[in-house]
């Protein structure tokens, strides 16, 4: 079956959610995901790399909460459905544990919705990061995740989404402020620590020719979005540094990533 023209459908443009499944090889995408793709291969050496990091952190991050007796994550930012998604995660160790995923690409959250038909301790909903009491206020939120016990809340590559006047620290924090004793937060974002004048000049470029906006922060920066919270060891470190499970390519270096765990 040949698909319909992605412009009919409002897909004229790349999107971030099918330009990042494009890269793990997934199928949920069209020719302006992939030519944006391939763009940021083009303009960084390391492109290749940050997405099965910033994937195969998230995996063992929510691993290490369920080991810690987590049983509800909120997935902020979490674009399409891939392999290893948080509820086949979290069902293999414990079938009770429930999951919500949120996203402002309405497209992703309706292919959640459609994988999630038949599973009753997991559901999607439509938000943005921007307005964090918005999600946490959602009543299909509030029907799954009891704030009165541990959560696990991933923003996985989504901060970088967020401009400086969104205020992503305040997003971050009311999620903390909301979270019981032994919660957790798990981050992974873009680093600016590493970037060259050359990386940064086409870092500006690509984002002029693709349209998606992306934030690279300071290690000073990402680390304060753990102020209040015990960071777990190994701290706050490139994404393949924490707690590898298996041999790794060297880190990109473009990805910082790190769990904080709530007093």
């Amino acid at each position: 079956m040949i698909d319909s023209d992605p412009s009919d459908l409002g897909f004229a443009g790349a999107a971030s959610a099918r330009v990042y499944d494009y890269s793990l090889g997934g199928k949920d995408n069209y020719g302006p995901d992939r030519a944006a793709a391939a763009a940021a291969l083009a303009a960084h050496r390391v492109a290749h790399l940050l997405p099965r990091e910033n994937r195969k952190f998230m995996r063992r991050a929510v691993r290490h909460l369920l080991e810690a007796g987590v049983r509800q994550f909120i997935d902020v930012g979490c674009g399409l459905p891939a392999r290893g998604n948080v509820h086949e995660l979290a069902a293999r160790a414990a079938p009770d544990a429930r999951v919500v995923y949120v996203d402002h690409d309405r497209v992703a959250v309706v292919h959640y919705q459609a994988l999630l038909h038949s599973v009753p301790g997991a559901t999607a909903v439509h938000g943005d990061a921007r307005r964090p009491h918005e999600i946490i206020g959602h009543p299909e939120v509030t029907a799954l995740i009891d704030f009165d016990r541990p959560v696990g809340v991933l923003m996985v590559s989504v901060l970088g989404h967020l401009r400086d006047e969104d205020d992503p620290e305040s997003a971050v924090r009311a999620f903390r402020d909301v979270m019981a004793p032994g919660s957790h937060l798990v981050v992974c974002d873009l680093l600016s620590d590493n970037l060259t004048d050359d990386d940064w000049a086409a870092h500006r470029k690509l984002t002029e020719q693709i349209g998606i906006h992306l934030a690279f922060r300071s290690s000073e920066r990402l680390a304060g979005l753990f102020d209040g919270l015990d960071l777990v060891e190994p701290g706050l470190v490139p994404a393949p540094d924490w707690r590898p499970d298996r041999p790794y390519e060297p880190p990109s270096g473009w990805l910082l990533a790190g769990v904080g765990r709530k007093p």
